[in-house]
């Protein structure tokens, strides 16, 4: 039997006014090409430095931070005095939580398509992270738009597997008392217009809810992770107003009232244009049954991670960058980001 009061606090923990989520669950390819950007070498000890840098930063985590998204190797690490990262994120006031999906792989019979993987043992898995301090897990969804051939995707049939996976995921995770992050991304890549992003936005998030009903997943006790509406990366970005309105228009029409909140990747945005963007939402001043926040990797530690450059005696500014751009996160979640802070002018 699930505890619908407890995962019910835990997702709503989760969106807490005035805080979002740290997206530190990079793989280790990914935080390699990351560290490649910098000249530093990705051996478990530098990965362990650079997330114990971000957990040490005690006043951005306690402030601005509901909770941090980790990978499997970092929620088993511990920090170079031996206090386990988990610990740190604990301490802090966040929640820890985790990545539980083995990445997209080319769906069959669908050129250019993708479907995630990784519900093989996902039971055991979680099991095994709620014993490691784990109170949520993230599984993401990756939709293409484009032509694949002579189709015009996202097919139906790529849509309905991947809404299926994520349907199963959440429901695994209730059934094993952890709060699920549905996350399915439609890419920015390609040279699509913000209707055809707010189109399959919509598609997609209708196939999804679908699905979490129809597998019996407590919508109360989980957290959306989609993407916002935007233009491909080869248009021209469309303005914060522009994206708010046809975000939130999409999100209207397809997400149900009784989901606590929203956390909105970056999706290839840069890390002002993240920030301006979930700004926008916030100000609209429309009544919404949901919080809208963030869930950020790279545009939360991107400018911390050059600022640190791998340097011990850098620790102190890598940690200064993030917790000014968890600052910032935090203030466009109320609504109250402008401009002018993001040079201390304000």
């Amino acid at each position: 039997m699930i505890d619908p009061d407890r995962l019910n606090a835990t997702a709503t923990a989760m969106v807490a006014a005035g805080k979002g989520l740290l997206a530190a669950d990079e793989s280790t390819s990914t935080i390699g090409r990351r560290f490649d950007a910098i000249g530093l070498a990705s051996t478990e000890e530098t990965r362990r430095d650079w997330r114990e840098l971000l957990f040490g930063t005690r006043e951005a985590m306690a402030s601005y931070i509901s909770g941090v998204i980790l990978f499997d190797e970092t929620i088993r690490q511990s920090a170079a005095d031996g206090t386990p990262l988990v610990r740190m994120i604990e301490e802090a006031g966040s929640i820890p939580g985790i990545k539980v999906d083995r990445g997209a792989k080319p769906l069959a019979l669908a050129e250019g398509e993708s479907v995630t993987e990784g519900l093989d043992g996902l039971r055991e898995r979680l099991a095994e992270y709620r014993g490691l301090g784990a109170r949520f897990a993230k599984w993401r969804a990756v939709i293409d738009v484009g032509r694949a051939g002579d189709r015009r995707i996202p097919s139906a049939l790529a849509i309905e597997a991947n809404a299926h996976a994520l349907a199963r995921y959440a429901a695994l995770c209730q059934d094993e008392g952890l709060v699920p992050i549905v996350e399915p991304e439609v890419l920015m890549d390609g040279d699509h217009d913000i209707d055809r992003c707010e189109e399959v936005t919509g598609e997609t998030l209708g196939a999804v809810f679908a699905e979490l009903c129809r597998h019996r997943v407590l919508l109360e006790g989980m957290v959306l992770k989609p993407n916002m509406v935007v233009p491909g990366k080869q248009r021209r970005t469309a303005p914060p107003e522009e994206i708010a309105e046809a975000t939130i228009r999409c999100f209207r029409r397809f997400v149900p009232a009784a989901v606590p909140g929203i956390v909105f990747l970056s999706g290839g945005q840069d890390e002002v244009e993240a920030t301006a963007n979930l700004d926008a939402m916030n100000r609209s001043g429309e009544p919404l049954p949901w919080a809208l926040s963030f869930s950020y990797g790279r545009a939360l530690q991107q400018s911390a991670l050059q600022a640190w450059g791998g340097r011990a005696d850098r620790v102190d500014a890598g940690r200064r960058v993030f917790h000014h751009r968890a600052r910032m996160n935090g203030l466009a979640q109320r609504g109250a980001w402008r401009t002018e802070l993001e040079s201390g002018e304000g």
